[in-house]
């Protein structure tokens, strides 16, 4: 399988998918922000009505990995997935 450069937008709807069912709203009612830090590493806060939550990377990952499964046809596990920081386009993910 050839790389997979999934955009930042694409990351989003990924975690407003996989907070969204944690729970139980539609993704249209989950805010999210990516971030990253060089102490951290990559994270994301998800807002729902007023809520905060705290995704840390393997957060991300794993809503990619049900992304990949549910949209894609994939195997999740089957795949290497790494978030990227990248200077024109923001928090990308590299799938192999």
């Amino acid at each position: 399988m050839e790389k997979l450069i999934i955009p930042e937008q694409n990351i989003i709807n990924a975690v407003c998918v996989y907070i969204g069912r944690q729970n139980n709203v539609a993704p249209e009612e989950v805010e999210v922000e990516l971030m990253y830090d060089d102490d951290s590493g990559f994270s994301a806060e998800a807002n729902i009505n007023g809520q905060t939550h705290i995704l840390t990377t393997l957060n991300l990952i794993e809503a990619l990995r049900q992304t990949i499964k549910e949209f894609l046809n994939l195997d999740p596990n089957a795949t290497g997935i790494e978030l990227i920081l990248d200077d024109e386009e923001g928090i990308i993910a590299a799938v192999r």
